[in-house]
């Protein structure tokens, strides 16, 4: 790591930008959702990338921006629940995820869950989320491995990895059965992204509880449904990791925590609804929320329809960043314009974009002979393909001119 790039130990903040208060019709019952004034998402992420009580629970002054431990230290619970080492029979089938962000000059560290014994790990998406390589090391024998993105599920927040060249792994023991509130639960993770796991006892103080999470850097602002809230201390790293319950049993991923309350209070994806959504990554298959591999990118960064110095649709939804290289990744920053078209306000030093001629200022009107209208056009049309197709992309500069070129696209980071 250089001396540009700063580490960010994720957490998985979670941080609503206004309390949320509703009901959910879910499977034909109602449930009312609970209010979220400052949480914070559990996994970790650059300070210079960050602001306020983030989902990675780290800024520059600290554990979720003003909390107790320097950046870098490993931090502190943000509630009163405390942590240990965690033990071998903790350990088992848990890894330690760091990832680059090379757009954003950053790198990340979080945990995972391992599914199987080649190597298929299940984790957070915001974990990879903008990421442009991921290393895993399994904490029971310390080897370290290249992993690949199968797929990832942003608005579900779940990721699945798969190990390079990995063999003979011990798996998580998983429990797919229900939980009720005064279970006795463990979250293991890497906390403060150190590399080492550590274990925080608790209960379950909640179920199918809804939340909303602050932006941060690549990663969206998401609202996330059906979770476990718990008063373990879940902290900064832990994101991915497994929830345990009193027989050392996964049953769920640790996501998100409060960055300000003074009581622990941390949620995690039932373990049944992450299985779900990793089986359809597993089946290749491809929907309006599951991306699978990594994301076809253009290379360029958008301007907000809606804002002269905003990027288009939510902060890295799918088609955002991962698709076009929005806010965070590199480029000059162009001027919007009144043209109907997705304005670029910059573009990534030697992308396809770049490569094709366009420039910051210039304007996207049709891919492949669809009509770009707007930015989110354009993240909705180049969604509909993959690294390595080539598209005719049509602009028009500054002066007016109009251009056409065929652009290969690339492979872009994690969506």
């Amino acid at each position: 790591m250089n001396n540009d790039t700063i580490k960010r130990r994720t957490i998985g903040w979670i941080t609503a930008g206004v309390a949320a208060s509703a009901v959910f019709a879910m499977a034909g019952t109602a449930a009312t959702a609970v209010t979220v004034v400052d949480i914070a998402s559990a996994f970790a992420k650059s300070a210079a990338t960050q602001s306020g009580a983030e989902r990675a629970g780290y800024s520059g002054n600290g554990w979720g921006g003003n909390g107790g431990g320097s950046q870098g230290d490993g931090g502190q619970s943000s509630g009163s629940g405390s942590s240990s080492s965690a033990t071998n029979a903790q350990s088992k089938g848990v890894v330690v995820i760091d990832t680059t962000l090379s757009y954003e000059g950053s790198e990340a560290a979080g945990t995972g869950i391992v599914l199987t014994s080649s190597g298929e790990i299940l984790t957070n998406n915001h974990v990879v989320d903008g990421s442009t390589s991921i290393s895993v090391t399994v904490v029971s024998t310390g080897k370290t491995y290249t992993a690949s993105v199968v797929g990832t599920d942003a608005t579900d927040d779940v990721a699945v990895l798969q190990l390079s060249g990995a063999s003979g792994l011990a798996t998580a023991t998983l429990d797919n059965g229900s939980v009720s509130v005064g279970d006795d639960v463990t979250a293991v993770g890497n906390a403060g992204g150190t590399g080492t796991l550590t274990a925080a006892d608790g209960t379950v103080t909640g179920t199918d509880k809804s939340i909303t999470t602050q932006a941060e850097g690549v990663v969206a602002s998401e609202s996330l449904t059906g979770l476990i809230e718990t008063d373990a201390g879940i902290q900064a790293g832990d994101s991915g990791g497994p929830l345990l319950d009193a027989q050392g049993e996964v049953i769920g991923i640790d996501t998100a925590a409060s960055a300000s309350s003074s009581v622990s209070d941390g949620y995690a994806i039932p373990i049944g609804n992450a299985l779900d959504i990793a089986k359809q990554i597993e089946s290749g298959r491809a929907s309006s929320t599951i991306t699978i591999g990594l994301p076809a990118f253009l290379g360029v960064e958008v301007a907000s329809d809606s804002s002269d110095y905003g990027y288009s649709g939510s902060q890295g939804d799918q088609g955002g960043q991962g698709y076009l290289g929005g806010q965070g990744y590199s480029g000059s920053q162009g001027s919007t314009t009144s043209q109907a078209g997705a304005a670029i306000g910059g573009v990534i030093d030697g992308g396809p974009a770049a490569s094709a001629g366009i420039v910051a200022g210039d304007t996207i009107t049709a891919v492949n002979g669809t009509a770009i209208g707007s930015s989110s056009d354009l993240t909705t049309t180049l969604a509909q393909f993959h690294p390595g197709d080539s598209v005719s992309v049509t602009w028009t500069d500054s002066a007016g001119m109009s251009h056409t070129a065929s652009v290969k696209l690339a492979s872009g980071p994690a969506a």
